[in-house]
């Protein structure tokens, strides 16, 4: 229904993603489909190690045993707001996750930005709709994050050592700006090898590359309308995973509708690099 979260596991050469409004985590084998059932939404991942991932929920951050089906909390967050939950969410390359809070009914300025890091969990930014986009630039050097209602990307300059941001955020993508469509909205996002940032844009049926510099590259479209968040993985992290959903599809083109909520594979032609783990 709402698929969300693509992770490619680089130790078992796996791609999980979620279903946030079935709570559900999945994956498969081959052929073979695997599902998880949680009690609350679930949202997006981090690997640990082999066998074990940080897993956002709406009530806070829980380690999840894959072998044996085990949860173990880690730390809330909002667990006290029963009007929102996590949205996306990435490990950084110093061990931390960071991860979005929004509306479960997509009220506006109700979203938080947060990072966890060395067992502390921190605020990053507030007021925000739709937070998305979480990813990091291969130098170490910024965090990109969006408001999908806002349609505007940003990055925050990050110290190399620590992770933690040194100043204000700066605009780095303004849809609102371009000679676009409006209804391209910045969904979830990925680093490639290149250092390009990859958007899964809500509503526009394609997932779009751009340069450092914020500048549009190409686009890659898909059958279905509402992509959600892309992820690069495969054997040679040279195929693009793609999330969908069927939440909140518009009645027409009517094409949308029978495919909405697969997950599509891309071969774009560039590579992407390994999910770093989180370390707790």
């Amino acid at each position: 229904m709402l698929g969300e979260g693509p992770l490619w596991h680089p130790r078992r050469q796996q791609l999980f993603w979620f279903d946030i409004e079935n709570h559900s985590l999945l994956s498969r084998q081959g052929d073979t489909p695997l599902l998880w059932r949680f009690d609350r939404a679930v949202s997006a991942a981090g690997w640990i190690d082999e066998t074990t991932l940080l897993i956002a929920t709406e009530t806070g951050l829980i380690t999840f045993d894959l072998d044996k089906g085990i949860e173990a909390p880690l730390c809330d967050i909002e667990a006290d707001r029963a009007e929102t939950r996590s949205n996306d969410g990435r490990a950084d390359p110093w061990g931390g996750f960071w991860v979005g809070t929004m509306s479960k009914v997509g009220a506006p300025g109700m979203g938080t930005l947060y990072r966890w890091y060395q067992g502390h969990l921190d605020v990053i930014a507030t007021d925000l709709g739709t937070p998305n986009a979480l990813c990091f630039d291969k130098f170490r050097a910024r965090a990109y994050f969006a408001d999908t209602k806002a349609r505007v990307i940003w990055f925050l300059s990050l110290n190399p050592k620590t992770g933690w941001p040194t100043g204000e955020r700066t605009r780095f993508l303004d849809l609102n700006e371009t000679d676009q469509s409006p209804a391209f909205k910045p969904d979830g996002a990925v680093i490639d090898q290149d250092g390009c940032l990859w958007n899964a844009q809500w509503g526009a049926a394609r997932v779009a590359r751009y340069s450092p510099e914020g500048v549009f590259l190409s686009a890659y479209h898909l059958p279905t309308g509402h992509t959600s968040c892309p992820a690069f993985g495969g054997p040679h992290y040279d195929t693009l995973f793609v999330t969908t959903a069927q939440h909140k599809l518009p009645a027409t083109p009517a094409s949308w509708h029978a495919v909405a909520g697969q997950v599509f594979q891309l071969t774009p032609g560039v590579k992407g690099v390994p999910e770093p783990a989180v370390t707790l």
